[in-house]
């Protein structure tokens, strides 16, 4: 098993149902299909509601699927062979309140039947690593909700987890603290672990993640690392446009008569001009133009779409377009 995919998700549907006299259902998924392969750092983003949360309860066993199958490093979705390889963050772990940080390690060692020894071997190492070093012996009732989110960091780790499925790592920490969980997942990533990591916060999985799911109203909208998601979009969404010019004005305010772009003076006599773009051949005709009205060119940028705009556009686009606007990109697989 060695060779299976840490993650492997196809056609998973879930629908719940409410109502005692007339059963109404509602998709949470639908026909999901995803593969991630170990030592990855697979980041999972969507809007409240897309699924998330859903999809994540099913590669726990939490919840079963109404269809489809999951599999996590070869094993069954929710079997005890999977559950021992797996360390889970939950967004918001709380911990009893009259515990120290010690003491809750040993709680949740033991729950996972890691031996005593073990236990007392790796807490003081692992806490020390999640920058609690100092504070194993305080109630974790007077933690901050970062210090409740490094110890809950602590505790996945403890068992030494293959795969590593953490929700909102991030959250409740100040920049610094989010810089060193960046740190710790890349040192899990070194040590051939694998980690499925969802958050709301673009950036982070940005810089973090190998790569990115996006999910909106239960199904997959793209897969791929950022910049592969940014190039299928860039065909498709109009860029930006930047330039600095100099020539006559008439020329140049000429320029907006028929198109939408932004006109702003600059000193020495020059002017910033902006427009949107869908296509290379569209720059190319500007810039004729230009030529032909002796306008000089002293800049030229045309800027990419970031995370945040691909993300928005595949949230905005699930109310047009019922199928998924992104084929999937991976390294080899087919999804």
């Amino acid at each position: 098993m060695m060779d299976a995919p840490a993650i492997d998700v196809r056609n998973v549907h879930k629908q719940y149902r409410e109502g005692w006299l007339v059963r109404k259902g509602f998709n949470a998924l639908q026909g999901v299909d995803l593969t991630v392969g170990r030592g990855e750092v697979f980041g999972l983003l969507g809007p409240n509601g897309a699924g998330k949360t859903t999809l994540i309860k099913i590669l726990l066993g939490i919840v079963r699927s109404s269809g489809g199958q999951a599999h996590l490093l070869g094993s069954p979705a929710g079997s005890r062979e999977a559950r021992r390889k797996i360390g889970y963050l939950p967004e918001n772990l709380n911990f009893p309140s009259h515990h120290t940080a010690m003491r809750a390690l040993r709680l949740y060692g033991r729950l996972s039947h890691v031996p005593e020894s073990v236990i007392r071997s790796r807490s003081s190492e692992l806490l020390e690593l999640v920058g609690l070093a100092g504070r194993e012996q305080e109630l974790v009732k007077k933690y901050s909700k970062g210090m409740r989110q490094r110890l809950g960091l602590a505790q996945a780790m403890l068992h030494e987890p293959e795969l590593l499925i953490l929700d909102e790592p991030t959250d409740g920490l100040d920049p610094v603290g989010r810089s060193q969980i960046r740190q710790l997942i890349t040192l899990m990533k070194q040590q051939g672990k694998t980690v499925f990591l969802n958050s709301h916060i673009l950036q982070e999985v940005e810089l973090v993640c190998d790569r990115v799911a996006i999910l909106a109203a239960g199904k997959l909208r793209g897969v791929g690392t950022a910049g592969e998601l940014t190039n299928q979009f860039q065909g498709a969404l109009a860029s930006k446009v930047r330039m600095e010019l100099s020539g006559d004005v008439r020329a140049i305010q000429a320029l907006q008569s028929g198109s939408e772009c932004e006109l702003h003076p600059l000193p020495d006599s020059r002017w910033q001009f902006a427009t949107t773009s869908a296509a290379q051949e569209d720059v190319d005709r500007l810039v004729d133009r230009m030529r032909q009205a002796n306008i000089s060119i002293h800049k030229l940028e045309r800027t990419s779409l970031t995370l945040e705009e691909v993300f928005l556009s595949a949230v905005r686009s699930d109310a047009t377009d019922p199928e998924p606007i992104l084929a999937a990109a991976s390294s080899g697989d087919a999804l």
